[in-house]
């Protein structure tokens, strides 16, 4: 095996390479899977066309040694990556049907045992590119890891895998992000693997982990998955789309699927005996990988003379079927089934112990908390935006009096504060798309649900929307020049704070149920804009029409800054009428050519002494937001 810089890692060099002895007894778990099996795997699903009955996946079957490296290979659409899922007991696709069982040990194992065991890779790198490659590994120790294992230990553990997987050298280095640039996407794909060693998986799912990489960093990511597979007799079993004739021979085992059906289980060894065969020898000068998807692929037959791809297919798929091999398997598991016993669901509770929610929440907030002061997408752009936004809205809106002239403009750039200071939280999606994908990732593995991802995220948001209010207010109130107290700025800053969050929430509602960033940015700006129109400003509430009052306008957080905003600056000021005394707005002060400002709250609608009870009902729509994207996460799992 080689590493980055081309020195070779000897195979018995456990200091770096055999995590099962690198460090405390603490680590070690008293359970062993000496072998995975499965049989009669068949997925089901109706034909949208049709209407039929359609096999995705029809009767596989196979078996796994302990430090063996497996490759899921097939076409396009053969049924990988569902096979895959099921194999960790992940959802097939929805509306499937799913026969069949899954061994460990020969044995069934419970859904929760099972996902203790295991560990899954996706295809999509879902790290966070503003954490060091380093702070990846300790978060995901923090998250995966007991109390009972301490600091030392687990920094021995980074460590040891850091150095198996040869990124040592970059532990420091960012990930990367869209404007910082960090590690390569090889790079990439081994902290993706290693960090989720972090638990020690007898069992781990690699999907296309060669994705998007060229042939030399596919050959590297695969070697050191094997190196680990086999020091630690741990069984990888990855999809992978066509890899080169080196990386292919890395692999112990292949399992070939066409159209769900296998077309071959063994040893890579045997390949090549077995096609020869079979009449279908694999020319010694051509990659035998690129060779099997050919002649397993029917996505191109013409069907001109009924002996094209589909022919041969199916003769492939018939041949392996009334195989020896495929026939030594079924009896091997069988067997081992009626032998088999059920200790694997008797680990103890210590050995399946996982941090509890105050810790991972802490864990969490932690690493939000970096990310947010690294990542200028997540705050730092929006700072810069909203304070720009606050010089625009100071200078256009520049030193108003308090006269009658000024009161509509005055009415006006309360609106612009709070309506657009609402309508920009847009540019949290990508950020939030970021944080949920992986969240995905981590609750698929067992690691936490969504409780202490949306606490955290609501946590770590406050003191940084805080600092964008006062900074906002700072720049604009004081240039506006609205009532000049300092209770009255404080308040103009709370509900400005109120308003961020409150929007917040509502990116945070729409992108848990829609992960896509041009549908969630699409649906957040719609819902701001129909707040903005039944907020009270472009039609009062004492004529806004009945269905848009009753059903949207009580329900809208930006009626009540509003509201409130304006309460703060017209119930405690008077504005005067002209030289001519000709006042717009009657009131008690009328002989004074003065305007009492609770004349204007009156046009409005709005009565003074509320602020408490707006502020309560804010408060509440703000938790409500937070509750909905707590069960879009829940039920959503995706």
């Amino acid at each position: 095996m080689v590493n980055m810089e081309g020195a070779s890692i000897p195979l018995d060099d456990t200091r770096t390479l055999d995590l099962e002895r690198s460090d405390s007894r603490h680590f070690l778990r008293n359970d062993t899977v000496d072998n995975f099996s499965w049989s009669g795997l068949t997925v089901t699903v109706k034909d949208r066309q049709t209407k039929q009955a359609r096999d995705l996946l029809n009767d596989i079957s196979g078996d796994v040694q302990a430090g063996e490296l497996v490759a899921l290979m097939g076409p396009s659409g053969c049924g990988k990556t569902t096979l895959l899922n099921l194999l960790a007991r992940r959802p097939a696709t929805s509306g499937s049907k799913v026969l069949g069982g899954t061994y460990v040990n020969g044995a069934e194992v419970a859904s929760a045992s099972f996902g203790q065991m295991t560990s899954y890779v996706e295809q999509e790198d879902a790290l966070i590119g503003s954490l060091t490659v380093r702070e990846t590994m300790k978060f995901a120790a923090d998250l995966s890891l007991p109390s009972s294992v301490t600091k030392r230990q687990r920094m021995e553990r980074i460590q040891a895998l850091l150095e198996a997987f040869g990124i040592q050298k970059q532990a420091n280095t960012l990930v990367g992000t869209p404007i910082r640039k960090g590690i390569s996407g090889g790079q990439k794909r081994r902290v993706s693997v290693a960090s989720q060693l972090m638990t020690r998986p007898k069992i781990l799912f690699l999907d296309e982990p060669t994705s998007g990489l060229d042939s030399t960093a596919s050959f590297e990511v695969m070697s050191y998955a094997k190196e680990i597979a086999k020091i630690n007799r741990i069984i990888i079993i990855t999809s992978i789309h066509q890899p080169s004739t080196t990386t292919f021979q890395l692999f112990d085992k292949l399992l070939l699927l066409s159209s769900g059906r296998t077309c071959y289980f063994g040893p890579v060894a045997k390949v090549q005996s077995y096609f020869d065969r079979i009449g279908h020898p694999i020319p010694t000068s051509m990659n035998p990988a690129e060779f099997l998807l050919d002649i397993i692929s029917s996505d191109f037959d013409t069907g001109k003379g009924g002996g094209g791809a589909q022919a041969r297919v199916q003769e492939i798929q018939k041949a392996w079927a009334e195989s020896t091999e495929a026939i030594a398997i079924t009896r091997q598991v069988s067997e081992r089934n009626q032998e088999a016993g059920k200790g694997m669901d008797k680990r103890s509770t210590e050995d399946m112990a996982r941090p509890g929610p105050i810790r991972i929440t802490a864990a969490l907030l932690h690493r939000s908390f970096i990310k947010s002061y690294r990542d200028v997408v997540a705050y730092g752009i929006r700072i810069v935006m909203y304070l720009g936004l606050a010089i625009m809205m100071g200078t256009v809106w520049l030193r108003l009096h308090p006269s009658q002239e000024y009161i509509q403009p005055f009415i006006n750039a309360i609106f612009f504060g709070s309506a657009f200071m609402s309508f920009m939280a847009v540019a949290y999606v990508p950020a939030f798309l970021e944080d949920r994908a992986n969240f995905a990732k981590e609750r698929a593995n067992g690691l936490y649900g969504a409780t202490p991802f949306i606490v955290s995220n609501f946590l770590i948001g406050l003191p940084f929307l805080f600092i964008i209010s006062l900074l906002f207010s700072i720049v604009s109130y004081w240039l506006s020049n609205f009532r000049p107290s300092g209770d009255a700025f404080f308040t103009y800053v709370m509900w400005i704070f109120l308003d961020l969050v409150a929007a917040e929430s509502l990116v945070v509602f729409i992108t848990s149920i829609f992960p896509n960033f041009v549908i969630a940015l699409a649906l957040v700006a719609f819902a701001n804009g129909l707040w903005m129109s039944v907020g009270g400003f472009l039609v009062t509430p004492k004529i806004l029409n009945p269905f848009w009052k009753y059903v949207f306008h009580y329900i809208d957080y930006q009626s009540y800054v509003f509201q409130g905003m304006m309460v703060n600056e017209f119930s405690h000021r008077n504005y005067s009428c002209g030289k001519q005394c000709q006042c717009t707005y009657v009131t008690d002060l009328a002989d004074q050519c003065l305007i009492r400002g609770t004349g204007v709250l009156q046009e409005y609608g709005y009565a003074t002494g509320r602020t408490g009870k707006w502020v309560g009902i804010l408060i509440g729509i703000i938790a409500v937001y937070r509750l909905f994207g707590w069960i879009a996460l829940r039920l959503l799992k995706r």
